[in-house]
């Protein structure tokens, strides 16, 4: 790269929950590396402990750490104090451009915060949406908050560029780059060891996460009982469930399922464990949105456990499923996928639409062509040959 007597391009990040974190670690990388770029990491610590583990993961360092995150805090809390610590930040560093992440509420308060200093904010995964502000929450609110502010789009899919040209965003503010998430799981899973992959005894293996606002209660017991009756059938499969700390979420599952034959109910993994685990997994059954695109990219089925998804590109593709939290439906779902092979292999190898791993790199061209000049990056196209799924360790 040269930068042909142009000046450096000051590029704030923001960042504070793991997921965010882990899909903007490889923009750090890309921005850090590249002498176009003057990199200033900032994190919120809107999710302390997770977001350490990640950063260290990574190998990156915030310049600057925010440290929102109390005990009990709710979305006021973080909202108010995000926006009242970045404030100092951005007046102090100035710089050209804010980027935030998709969804969260560090994401939109960092945005928000940038708009009244008038600095230009980058959106990376913009254009995700449901049918709902309610599903999930915040997150769906949060991103198309976010959206209205953003002066760049950086949407992963075709479909996330749809969105955002159906609500009037001009189309020469969004790029289809491709999901940051491709390049962090390819950047790990190129690290792993078999220390990284759990030892299971059976020769299957049910990989169950889920923590949703909306899925507490009932329907979280309904989950639990689908997956004890697949579980009680089948001597042949194990079942790992990394149970979220929120009290109802860990009150729930370990009455449910603590105890069963062959399921593991274990703390949050790390994420370069998180990726082990998944490449050694036979289906994925979660509410969570980032195992929606992790999972195609290791060739394993998911099951949704959600109504809609912001995501449907995968369920276009036949590499998700949704399936609601309805007792039967997950039951079913699961049976057909242990049973019928056919079924299993057509999900398994369903082309994966969210990323080539190249993500970041197109992020840093779009910048520097918008604002230096230059020619644009040629966008994400999912209908070329990928680099994916990736094979185990």
């Amino acid at each position: 790269m040269t930068l042909a007597g142009r000046t450096p391009l000051t590029v704030a990040v923001v960042f504070g929950t793991r997921p965010d974190a882990v899909k903007m670690a490889p923009v750090l990388h890309a921005l850090s590396s590249d002498p176009r770029f003057v990199c200033v990491p900032i994190a919120t610590a809107q999710h302390r402990q997770m977001l350490d583990e990640v950063l260290s993961l990574f190998e990156v360092k915030a310049e600057y750490d925010l440290e929102v995150m109390t005990e009990g805090q709710t979305l006021t809390d973080i909202t108010t104090r995000v926006l009242e610590r970045i404030a100092a930040v951005l007046a102090d560093r100035k710089p050209d451009v804010v980027l935030v992440h998709g969804d969260t509420t560090t994401s939109t308060s960092a945005a928000l915060a940038a708009f009244y200093q008038k600095i230009p904010v980058g959106h990376v995964e913009a254009g995700l949406r449901t049918d709902t502000v309610y599903e999930p929450f915040p997150e769906e609110m949060n991103r198309r908050i976010t959206g209205i502010i953003a002066t760049h789009h950086f949407a992963p899919t075709p479909t996330a560029r749809a969105n955002l040209l159906k609500e009037g965003k001009a189309a020469d503010t969004i790029v289809v780059t491709g999901n940051t998430v491709i390049d962090a799981l390819l950047w790990v899973h190129a690290r792993l060891t078999p220390t990284d992959v759990p030892v299971v005894e059976t020769a299957r293996l049910l990989f169950v996460e889920a923590h949703r606002r909306e899925n507490l209660g009932a329907p979280m017991e309904a989950i639990c009982r689908a997956l004890k009756t697949v579980m009680a059938g089948r001597s042949d499969l194990s079942l790992i469930w990394p149970v979220h700390p929120n009290p109802e979420v860990v009150n729930t599952v370990r009455r449910e399922l603590e105890g069963q034959a062959r399921v593991r109910l274990v703390p949050p993994l790390g994420y370069r464990e998180l990726i082990g685990t998944l490449g050694r997994s036979t289906i994925i059954v979660t509410d969570s949105g980032g195992l929606q695109e992790e999972g195609p990219c290791l060739g394993k089925p998911v099951l949704v456990l959600r109504r809609v998804t912001e995501r449907p590109e995968g369920v276009a593709a036949g590499t998700l499923q949704l399936v609601g939290t309805d007792e039967g439906n997950i039951k079913a779902a699961l049976e057909r996928l242990l049973d019928d092979s056919h079924f299993y292999d057509k999900m398994a190898r369903a082309a994966n639409p969210y990323g080539d791993g190249r993500a970041s790199g197109r992020i840093a061209d779009s910048l520097w062509a918008h604002y230096r000049g230059g020619a644009p990056p040629a966008e994400f196209d999912p209908s070329l040959p990928p680099l994916l799924p990736v094979s185990a360790p």
